[in-house]
């Protein structure tokens, strides 16, 4: 039985002096107007265009409806509109608003070559999907998976949006690495179980500057936090100084990223860091009187203008291959009653100092005076 509809408003108890009714003529209506904001904002920055130009289509120009420009803002826009899951697109793909953001030059859809097509201006899951899961070099062979994407491209742009956010070079540039859990809820590829997240996560690897992400590296979990971050710093702090030549570069990170790997490299390169360490005896030993003063509701040593107590003190170390020795600073911090970090010890391993200089605190040091040491 088919429905029947007309367009007669439903009138309903007024309120007051204001009448209310229920009409059906409101034509195309949507709840994702917020949409047309991002098109602004894409049509004074280009990221989106920039993103798409990171793609190389090795399809037919003359039997393709979707342009990657269409296809990459289809699915950024949907992702960013809270649409994730792919399959949304068998319906998102009658939606005209969507289409005005993926710059559909029909975003109706009735002009499409195949009648089927007609009423679905945008691509479907399926073309979606092979976007996404084609590989970065494409073979002769290859029928349906055309449209490569350059990942060194991507993650150049990421940089270079960074430096033209700022209007000119800054003094000084901080850094911060993060590994958080990505939580999965099927039979994905590299799904591991993580015992810190308790459960079966991807964990992907950021790199921020401020509000700037730099870089977002997808990784299985059964890595350690710190894989792999030296590779994306190399790149990255090579991409800094060639834009910004003079730019102290500060790199910070929790206990996760405190490897002989990662303080080697900075060391060799310049870059000053403030790393959390991982608390054992041998720390907790050195902090005995400050833990005493913490509990008695006593100062203690403090260390710098924090109110804390705390003490700084340095690990010496012999070199390796005959090199000079170094120092790291570390501080140790007690909380007292009541504050986050009661009865615990907490250090973070500061920067380094080298040869016959190991004696005097250099600038990076300083910068722990300013910190705050969670």
């Amino acid at each position: 039985m088919t429905t029947e509809c007309n367009g007669k408003l439903l009138e309903f108890h007024p309120l007051g002096a204001r009448e209310v009714r229920v009409g059906f003529d409101g034509g195309a209506i949507t709840s994702d107007g917020g949409g047309l904001l991002l098109r602004e904002v894409e049509k004074r920055t280009g990221i989106v265009e920039r993103f798409a130009a990171c793609f190389t289509d090795y399809r037919d120009a003359e039997r393709i409806e979707h342009r990657v420009r269409e296809l990459v803002g289809q699915r950024v826009y949907g992702l960013v509109l809270g649409y994730e899951d792919l399959n949304g697109h068998d319906e998102l793909r009658r939606d005209p608003l969507l289409a005005v953001l993926a710059e559909k030059e029909d975003p109706t859809g009735e002009s499409r070559a195949r009648e089927r097509d007609r009423g679905k201006a945008l691509a479907g899951k399926s073309t979606l999907n092979r976007l996404e899961l084609t590989k970065e070099e494409v073979g002769e062979k290859e029928r349906y998976k055309k449209i490569a994407l350059h990942a060194a491209a991507v993650d150049r742009l990421l940089g270079e949006v960074f430096l033209e956010s700022h209007a000119e070079a800054p003094q000084e540039i901080v850094l911060d690495l993060d590994a958080t859990d990505d939580p999965l809820y099927g039979q994905q590829e590299g799904r591991f179980f993580h015992g810190y997240y308790g459960d079966y996560c991807y964990l992907p690897l950021y790199i921020f500057c401020g509000d700037a992400l730099l870089c977002a590296r997808l990784r299985p979990s059964n890595i350690d936090a710190s894989a792999g971050c030296v590779e994306e710093l190399e790149r990255l702090v090579k991409q800094i100084r060639q834009a910004w030549p003079g730019v102290k570069i500060i790199l910070r990170g929790d206990s996760g990223f405190c490897r002989e790997e990662l303080m080697k490299w900075c060391e060799d390169q310049g870059v000053d860091y403030v790393l959390g360490l991982a608390k054992n005896d041998r720390l907790k030993a050195e902090i005995v009187a400050e833990q005493e003063a913490a509990a008695g509701g006593g100062q203690g040593r403090v260390f710098g203008e924090g109110r804390e107590p705390a003490l700084c003190g340095d690990l010496v170390g012999a070199g390796s291959l005959g090199s000079a020795p170094f120092v790291r600073r570390v501080i140790l911090r007690a909380g007292r009653d009541g504050e986050p970090h009661q009865g615990t010890v907490d250090a973070v391993c500061g920067s380094h100092q080298h040869g016959v200089h190991a004696q005097q605190p250099d600038s990076a040091v300083l910068l722990l005076h300013r910190l705050s040491v969670a």
